[in-house]
């Protein structure tokens, strides 16, 4: 007996929903029709909404500068880039953000009386709305136990907040993302959801006559192999070098399944269901050991410097995504958090806190990183 957020399918407007979770700023309208409407194609429109939204140090001049570079298209693209500047200037993407409706869960009634509990708790909340955001996402990616225990920490935290709420607004967005982080369960589970296959056959342009093949490439390290054993074995097994190679050796290979015969999918099935085994997974202690470092270290910083504790709960943005992804991330926040260590207690800690999160944005190998790290052991 299950209660399931929507219907089970990603919809445009839990994609939406999700996606207002995850970005520090999120900016969504029609850019494709936008574009279509000035002879031009997206990528124009994008790159006109990425001008207005200032995410770059680089005016709207810069921007036109490299169209007209490009040598194509290019009266087209400007049009396109116009239209799509405009709908950030002017708040029009804004109006289209305002109106995403939650998507409506559904289930036996026990579970939703029980959901309905949970959605007036986060409603309370001063950050309310994305604290619901957050208690779909987590309900999605585990159970109604699991939310009550998203807004069990984060009624704590926000008990703690003596500010502006800005350290309860990102605490209740960071905190389903590390609450609901990717593992192999998650990902079976996404790759088989009802609606998945309607989905890519709309994107491909494929008929109802006609034959759809769905090809995914699965590349488990030996880590997510060991993670999903039960919390004891799985330490031992991560600790002994010996089993490592093995499992990297029997399970590293890449492999293409078939989801769209019996086999493949129903394999990838039966892991997608196995969210009742997740929680005691030595991946799970893992990633619950883990925020709590991280949630204790902002709360350390909460009263003696407030934009800093802020900042140190937006690092949370860097670790995301699945396997060798994941693996970046989390060194890269690892790096962060010790770069903000060595500058604790400046008036401009918060500010150097900043610098550091984006500078582990700004490339995969982390150069720019490196460089930041640099300048703070200069002077700290």
């Amino acid at each position: 007996e299950k209660m399931v957020p929507g219907d089970g399918i990603a919809s445009s407007e839990e994609v939406m929903a999700g996606a207002g979770i995850a970005a520090r700023r999120f900016i969504a309208a029609d850019f494709d029709a936008l574009a279509v409407g000035q002879g031009s194609v997206i990528s124009a429109s994008l790159f006109g909404a990425l001008a207005a939204s200032a995410a770059l140090p680089f005016g709207r001049a810069a921007f036109e500068a490299a169209i007209r570079a490009g040598g194509k298209g290019i009266e087209g693209s400007l049009r396109a880039f116009a239209v799509g500047f405009a709908a950030v200037d002017t708040g029009v993407a804004a109006a289209v953000v305002a109106v995403v409706p939650r998507a409506t869960p559904s289930g036996p009634e026990r579970l939703m009386q029980v959901w309905r509990g949970l959605v007036a708790r986060a409603e309370a909340l001063p950050c309310a709305e994305m604290a619901l955001l957050g208690l779909q996402k987590v309900v999605d990616f585990q159970d109604v136990g699991y939310g009550a225990e998203y807004l069990d920490r984060l009624e704590a935290l926000v008990a703690r907040d003596r500010g502006s709420m800005e350290f309860s607004k990102e605490a209740a967005k960071y905190l389903a993302n590390a609450m609901a982080y990717d593992d192999v369960i998650r990902v079976a589970d996404l790759k088989t959801r009802a609606g998945r296959f309607g989905r890519i056959r709309a994107e491909m342009g494929a008929g109802a006559a006609q034959v759809m093949q769905v090809t995914e490439f699965m590349h488990p390290r030996a880590e997510e192999i060991a993670g999903m054993l039960p919390a004891g074995l799985g330490a031992r097994v991560a600790g002994s070098e010996k089993w490592m190679v093995r499992l990297d050796r029997w399970f590293g290979r890449g492999r293409h399944l078939r989801t769209d015969g019996v086999l493949a999918f129903g394999m990838l099935y039966l892991v997608g269901g196995m969210k009742g085994w997740r929680r005691g997974t030595y991946r799970h202690q893992v990633e619950e050991a883990h925020r709590e470092r991280w949630l204790d270290l902002a709360l350390g910083y909460l009263e003696t410097d407030y934009a800093l504790a802020v900042e140190v709960i937006r690092c949370r943005r860097l670790v995301k995504g699945y396997s060798d992804t994941h693996a970046r991330g989390l060194s890269k926040f690892d790096r962060v958090l010790s770069g903000i260590a060595l500058v604790a207690g400046r008036q401009d800690a918060a500010d150097w806190a900043r610098r550091l999160r984006e500078a582990a944005l700004l490339d995969e190998e982390g150069r720019a990183l490196d460089g930041a790290m640099a300048t703070i052991r200069s002077f700290a």
